[in-house]
């Protein structure tokens, strides 16, 4: 390292004893080392009827099914309801799975959600407020109409809780049951050009991104 040759996020590093994470870029002489080369990262798009499970006895469609190498040992990140639709995250990185689903890191979620009726300002302000579930208080981190139709509208919710079917309790709780719930994002993730049933393997960028973002 006194000699240069070794870089860590692209600053070359001189001092012996300086310490990297896993998820740090490192390279020997511009080659980049894999610290890791074990660790398998999908983003998923889950379709609708699709368990969140990796395996079910009933036979019923589960996350398994869509995976390109049965043999290969991986587990989700967080739930979607069998009806919800859009992105989970499967890994064998216990570390990086950990992270990724502990409530300090706070990792916002972004959904869409097709809801009953026509929502008002006010209710766009109410949901940002806050209001009160039968598990306790919930708030949204941000709330967009984007498309209002005659008798459904189409809205962006943003928010950081991991609990259970919390985006449809919350805006059953406001009068708008949710119709259709795709799940966009995760952190900086997106399923982009997924389509329903497609993966893609996360690289060394899509991990530093999600790390910057979910302040590790």
């Amino acid at each position: 390292m006194e000699r240069g040759k070794v870089s860590v996020n692209g600053k070359t590093v001189t001092e012996l004893g300086t310490r990297a994470s896993w998820n740090d870029e490192i390279r020997v002489n511009g080659v980049l080392i894999v610290s890791k080369p074990e660790s398998l990262t999908y983003v998923f798009n889950k379709p609708r009827g699709v368990l969140s499970t990796m395996s079910d006895d009933q036979g019923r469609p589960c996350l398994a099914d869509y995976l390109p190498d049965p043999e290969v040992r991986l587990f989700h990140v967080g739930r979607l309801d069998e009806q919800t639709e859009g992105l989970i995250i499967l890994t064998n990185d216990g570390e990086l799975a950990q992270k990724l689903a502990h409530p300090k890191y706070e990792i916002n979620k972004t959904y869409l959600a097709t809801v009953d009726g026509e929502m008002s300002r006010s209710t766009v302000r109410t949901l940002m407020s806050g209001i009160e579930l039968e598990d306790g208080p919930i708030a949204c981190d941000s709330v967009i109409v984007k498309q209002m139709g005659q008798d459904q509208c189409i809205v962006q919710v943003v928010l950081h809780s991991g609990r259970n079917r919390i985006v449809r309790r919350t805006l059953a709780a406001v009068g708008h049951p949710v119709r259709r719930l795709v799940r966009t994002h995760i952190g900086t993730l997106g399923i982009d050009g997924l389509k329903p049933g497609e993966l893609r393997e996360l690289d060394f960028k899509d991990l530093k991104a999600l790390s910057v973002n979910s302040k590790w």
